[in-house]
């Protein structure tokens, strides 16, 4: 009988890496749980509101049209004014709704002035909200 030295052979090293595969999967289950019971959460709280005609959902905005064409001529809701029948158009446009939105369209030829004098009438008739119209800008020629 011969004594001798067994040749071992290597096993399989140890894993030694840590598997993430299953944490991902939990936490993607998580966060669908998360995205479908958000929405249900935000409004837990039941009330039986109170109804009256007074709390009406708002109307959409009101406003006015106010042109200024190249000769200066101002015309109110496409109707030719004087500098009196505008102030007293837009004061009564004021008195109906003070929320009101002038919208000007002035022509690139009118004086400064004159658009300053419109605006002026505009605001002493209690109207401040003032958007200015224009047209979109063509866009720039491709440099060669």
């Amino acid at each position: 009988m011969a004594f001798g030295r067994l040749e071992r052979s290597e096993g399989p090293r140890p894993f030694s890496e840590i598997n993430v595969t299953p944490l991902v999967d939990v936490m993607l289950v998580l966060v669908v749980i998360f995205i479908i019971t958000a929405p249900l959460m935000a409004s837990s709280i039941k009330l039986d509101l109170p109804r009256t005609e007074a709390a009406q959902p708002s109307e959409t905005p009101q406003f006015v049209t106010l042109v200024v064409d190249k000769a200066g001529q101002a015309f109110l809701n496409d109707r030719p004014a004087t500098l009196a029948e505008l102030g007293q158009g837009l004061a009564r446009a004021a008195a109906l709704n003070p929320d009101t939105e002038v919208q000007l369209r002035a022509d690139e030829g009118v004086a400064y002035g004159r658009v300053v004098e419109v605006i002026g009438l505009a605001q002493k008739a209690g109207l401040s909200r003032i958007g200015f119209v224009t047209d979109p800008a063509k866009p720039a020629a491709p440099a060669r």
